[in-house]
């Protein structure tokens, strides 16, 4: 049996790559090669001459709440306990009313109620391009017809030819960057847009509307609760308990007292939007050396496949 087995020559597997044999089929295929790489390379150019300039504007903000909330969380330590005996509640803890306003500025209505408002659906929606001499933002006329103020774009139902405030939305909330550092607190608001007039504007209305908006729901707020802790100061004889309602209401009518005398009641601007003087996007060279890479490597895969057919 042992013997049996010792006169079974061991097999052998050659893995190794004769890399002679690589480059022969490589030389070989140099005309394909070439050729598919020198087209893509074409194509490449092409597409990233076609590609449109791209402008970011940005501002840098700061939260501008920290006073609003001081008061009425130092009243929640206090009374709370006796406020809550009243049916009243205080809330625990400072409100973050910057991530609530962040929220509100990428919402589906701010942004709907801010594009009506702004009257910037053309374009939004039917720009194209940014003529750098006149400054004029250029709309394709295959979208929207400016001689006739109409929109002749052709979509398939159940779209229209006026676009909806759902595809304004998604196209706006493309072209919105809106962050905030964890660290610092600080917050920035960006728009990407064809003209870089365009983006500037667009940040600043933005700032505006957002500080304006969040004002008046919080002076509208204050305004309802002064009018409840009147009638609730009308309707008790504790005279703690009135006290807290008298404090509420101050600090309720410091509320609206700061909404009225700030323009930046929500963010205060640090840093505000310039009309940026350098594209932020494409980066043409990059398209042109991948689409070189992307040609040769198929041009490669295809020799090698070819080879491997006729082996």
């Amino acid at each position: 049996m042992n013997e049996s087995l010792q006169t079974i020559p061991p097999v052998t597997y050659d893995d190794e790559i004769d890399l002679r044999e690589l480059l022969r089929v490589l030389w070989a295929g140099k005309w394909l090669i070439g050729g598919i790489t020198f087209a893509a390379a074409v194509i490449a150019v092409v597409v990233a001459l076609m590609l449109p300039n791209i402008y970011r504007a940005e501002a840098l903000l700061a939260p501008n709440d920290q006073e609003r909330a001081g008061g009425l969380s130092a009243l929640a330590a206090q009374y709370g306990g006796l406020a809550s005996l009243a049916g009243i509640s205080l809330g625990g803890g400072k409100a973050d009313k910057t991530t609530l306003g962040l929220e509100v500025l990428q919402s589906r209505k701010f942004i709907a109620d801010f594009i009506q408002r702004r009257d910037i659906l053309v374009p939004l929606m039917a720009g194209k391009g940014w003529n750098a001499t006149t400054g004029d933002l250029e709309i394709d006329p295959d979208i929207y017809e400016n001689s006739s103020s109409e929109w002749v774009r052709q979509v398939s139902p159940p779209k229209k030819a006026v676009p909806s405030s759902q595809e304004a939305y998604k196209k706006f909330i493309n072209i919105l960057s809106v962050s905030q550092d964890k660290n610092t607190g600080f917050v920035t608001v960006a728009v990407e847009h064809y003209s870089p007039i365009v983006a500037k504007q667009w940040v600043d209305w933005l700032i505006d509307d957002l500080n304006s908006s969040i004002m008046r729901q919080d002076v509208a707020e204050a305004e309802q609760a002064i009018e409840y802790l009147h009638i609730q100061i009308s309707s008790t004889s504790l005279a703690d308990l009135q006290n807290v309602f008298f404090r509420l209401i101050e600090e309720q009518t410091k509320t609206v007292m700061l909404a009225k005398v700030s323009d930046e009641y929500l963010l205060k601007t640090l840093d505000p939007a310039v009309q940026p003087e350098q594209k932020f996007k494409p980066r043409r060279s990059l398209i042109v050396v991948l689409g070189i890479m992307l040609g040769g490597l198929l041009s490669i895969a295809l020799v090698f496949a070819t080879y491997s057919r006729q082996a």
